[in-house]
């Protein structure tokens, strides 16, 4: 096992580094984000790289140069965020490595009884044998992406302690607020200067994603009467209950928990109110476009039935597209995501491409001219305290940058 990368990644889930929906308007959306991006921009800096910059926003660039002179071969980048999820606590995140994990239920906290059940998390079951680093269940751990960023700075110190390998100018890059949606926002995909990027910010080892939902963002808006209830017949309009009116016309066998694969979903992510004003938030996804903009139109559609029968502008709708479906961007450009594949079987014995129930940072890059498929990085049941990772699927990954610099070259001329 490689020390270095676990030692790596057991320091960066020390730093909470969680992304805040509230201050969307600033990057980063907390300041606590800059810490890391800050130490990692010194980390760089101390293994050799090159060109090791931080901007006022905290996203970090770097370059490990080329050590070949072999000319046509491809500046590639690889790329990681900083931040954690805002839906569980990411602050002193205690990680526990379990050795040769054994298969059973992962008992997380024994004082109140948090536990990691196989009958729940039936993926615990492909990792037997593994060393799985787990919480102790009271926050998150971070491997997404702290996971990514281990493998990416590992790869980078691997490649110059092994100048044996050939490969052209290699760019690394580390943003902030991914997990709102923002961290593409303002990433300088001119001074990165890549033909092409991988983020690593996947999850079981040997998977491949380059599509991904159309997404967007809705909050829904009702205004409701307020007048005293022992007087209110004929006159008061309750806005919380038609805010659980306008849930309950939603699609029922449409939600996260009901699909999987390729199948769309809504997914409620709040709500709250009093009888004057109510509202809810939702997120829609979609692989297919036609289906997300149907999908937009329900909920449209919904606010129209509502506004028929309490009243004009009882209810509003703001919808938000957010990103879309980045395998538009890559049809047609099979180098990138086959040099991937290549490289992935070449560490893992084989490459399993699926689609991300999710998105990326790559998904808005590759709609900025950066594309930008997504290679795992090992970690599993991200944004949860029942989130682990696998320190075998952690040096897969690594390894997988290893060798998509090292046949980047190689293979250079040929296709």
């Amino acid at each position: 096992m490689n020390n270095e990368l676990k030692e790596r990644f057991l320091c960066y889930v020390g730093f909470d580094t969680q992304s805040s929906e509230e201050n969307e308007a600033q990057c980063p959306s907390t300041e606590k984000q800059l810490v890391l991006a800050a130490y990692l921009r010194d980390e760089l800096a101390s293994i050799g790289m090159t060109e090791v910059v931080m901007d006022e926003h905290g996203y970090v660039y770097a370059t490990l140069p080329a050590n070949t002179e072999k000319e046509g071969v491809p500046t590639i980048g690889f790329i990681a965020h900083i931040d954690t999820s805002p839906d569980c606590s990411g602050a002193n995140v205690k990680p526990r490595i379990i050795e040769n994990y054994d298969g059973s239920d992962i008992v997380l906290c024994e004082e109140e009884n948090i536990v990691s059940s196989v009958s729940r998390f039936p993926e615990l079951k492909e990792h037997i044998g593994e060393d799985l680093i787990v919480t102790d269940g009271h926050t998150l751990l971070g491997a997404d992406d702290k996971a990514g960023i281990a493998e990416i700075v590992t790869a980078m110190a691997y490649l110059m302690a092994h100048p044996e390998i050939k490969h052209g100018k290699i760019r690394v890059a580390f943003n902030p607020d991914e997990e709102i949606g923002a961290g593409a926002h303002l990433f300088d995909v001119e001074k990165f200067g890549c033909e092409w990027a991988y983020t690593m910010d996947g999850s079981e080892a040997g998977e491949l994603e380059y599509e991904n939902f159309n997404a967007a963002s809705a909050r829904i808006l009702i205004k409701g009467v307020n007048v005293h209830p022992g007087y209110a017949k004929g006159k008061m309009k309750n806005a919380c209950l038609i805010a659980s009116e306008f849930a309950a016309m939603m699609p029922g066998n449409e939600r996260p928990e009901t699909t999987d694969g390729y199948q769309g979903f809504f997914h409620l992510t709040g709500m709250g109110g009093t009888v004057e004003e109510a509202w809810l938030s939702y997120i829609i996804r979609d692989h297919n476009s036609g289906m997300f903009q149907l999908r937009k139109q329900v909920m449209r559609d919904i606010a129209e039935k509502l506004n028929a029968k309490y009243g004009a502008e009882t209810v509003t709708t703001e919808i938000c597209d957010q990103y879309y479906n980045m395998l538009t961007q890559l049809q047609g450009k099979p180098q990138i995501t086959g040099l991937a594949c290549r490289a992935i079987e070449s560490t893992c014995g084989f490459c399993k491409v699926v689609p991300i129930r999710g998105g990326t940072d790559g998904a808005q890059l590759s709609f900025k001219g950066l594309p930008c498929p997504n290679i795992f990085a090992g970690g599993l049941n991200f944004h949860s305290r029942h989130e682990f990772v696998s320190l075998q699927s952690m040096e897969k990954a690594m390894m997988t940058v290893v060798n998509i610099c090292r046949m980047a070259c190689e293979e250079s001329g040929e296709r």
